[in-house]
C-alpha cells in the first residue's frame, strides 16, 4: 500500500529536524534490542539509487566489543562512546551488487554492470551508504531516542578489527540512547536560505 504524502505536524518536524540535536551524554537507561531493531526497520524504507541499499549496521553493546571499538575512536569521542547504552557502526558494503537480483528484480543484469566496474561500484556504495546513514539518524530520532553521530575514528583500524575480510568499510559511528545531563551543546548557526538556495 502506498500512502499519499502528508504534511507532518510541527512537533514531529521539531523532533526530526528543527529541535533535534546531537547528544554528547547519555542516561543509563537501557536501549532494548527491540528498539534497535525498529530503528533499522524504519530506516530501510528510504530510497537509494537502483535500490542498492549498501549500508550495513553493526550494533555494539557494552563489553569486550565496545572496548575494542573505543580504542579506535579519536580521543574526544572515547568517553561518550564507552558510556552510550548502544552504539551503531555504519558501514558500506563494497559487494552490495550481489543482492541486485533480489532488490531490483526487474533489472537483475545490473549486478554484472557493477561487478565489471570497480569504480562505479565503490562510488555507488559510498554515496548511497552515506545517504542511508542520514536516514538512520532520523530513524533513531523518530523512535524517541537521541543520536550522537561521529566521524572521529580510525577507519582503517576499525575495519581491520571488525570487518577483516575487507568487504565492509565503516563510514560513521552513532551513539544511541536517552539524553543524559548537559547532553546538548549550543545550537550552531545554519546557512541562510539565500546562501544555499537558487532559482532557475
Amino acid at each position: 500500500m502506498t500512502c499519499a504524502p502528508q504534511r507532518l505536524d510541527d512537533t514531529t518536524k521539531q523532533a526530526l529536524f528543527t529541535a533535534a540535536r546531537t547528544a554528547n551524554t547519555f542516561a543509563p537507561t537501557p536501549v532494548t534490542d527491540a528498539e534497535l531493531t525498529q530503528i533499522w526497520e524504519l530506516a530501510r524504507w528510504a530510497p537509494t539509487s537502483a535500490n542498492s541499499q549498501p549500508l550495513r549496521v553493526l550494533y555494539v553493546r557494552p563489553g569486550a566489543g565496545r572496548d575494542r571499538l573505543v580504542a579506535h575512536m579519536h580521543e574526544g569521542n572515547r568517553a561518550k562512546t564507552a558510556a552510550a547504552p548502544a552504539v551503531a557502526v555504519l558501514a558500506a558494503d563494497t559487494q552490495f551488487h550481489e543482492h541486485i537480483p533480489a532488490v531490483l528484480p526487474f533489472r537483475p543484469q545490473l549486478r554484472e554492470v557493477f561487478a565489471a566496474d570497480d569504480r562505479l561500484r565503490a562510488e555507488t556504495a559510498a554515496f548511497n551508504a552515506t545517504l542511508q546513514a542520514a536516514y538512520f539518524i532520523l530513524a533513531v530520532r523518530a523512535e524517541g531516542l537521541a543520536a550522537g553521530p561521529m566521524g572521529g575514528f580510525d577507519a582503517a583500524a576499525l575495519d581491520a578489527d571488525f570487518f577483516p575480510d575487507g568487504r565492509l568499510h565503516a563510514i560513521l559511528v552513532v551513539n544511541i540512547g536517552h539524553p543524559g545531563p548537559d547532553a546538548w551543546l549550543p545550537r550552531l548557526p545554519r546557512l541562510a536560505h539565500d546562501a544555499v538556495v537558487r532559482w532557475a
